[in-house]
């Protein structure tokens, strides 16, 4: 079984913005030599914004269902295991069982209309 990473290295192109609805995110498993990585972007017009795929409270995968990251409303992500909720911009916990705790961000770019890991 290959290690679970927490970063990956910056220039890997992810996919195309356009591929990605406004207001929605996106899953994106990396297979590396040292292992697998698993992350999710959050695209808001033009920008994405990325964080590893794992929860703080419990270690786990936030999503139950496939890219399903997000509040109903849209606004917030939502961990579908214990009902966390992190702010979008900086992955802070303003609500569930981790308030205070933040996602690991995973940086990402949009550059000539790729998805790019900075």
């Amino acid at each position: 079984m290959s290690e679970r990473l927490s970063a990956t290295p910056p220039g890997v192109a992810l996919s195309r913005l356009e591929a990605i609805p406004d207001g929605t995110a996106r899953n994106f498993v990396l297979q590396m030599r040292a292992g697998r990585f698993h992350g999710f972007v959050v695209r808001r017009g033009g920008t994405v914004v990325g964080y590893v795929d794992r929860c703080p409270h419990a270690g786990v995968p936030l999503a139950q269902a496939l890219d399903d990251y997000l509040s109903p409303s849209g606004d917030l992500i939502a961990c579908s295991w214990h009902g966390a909720l992190f702010t979008i911009d900086d992955g802070l916990c303003v609500g569930g069982p981790c308030i205070g705790q933040r996602l690991a961000p995973w940086p990402v770019a949009v550059i000539d209309g790729v998805i790019t890991t900075a």
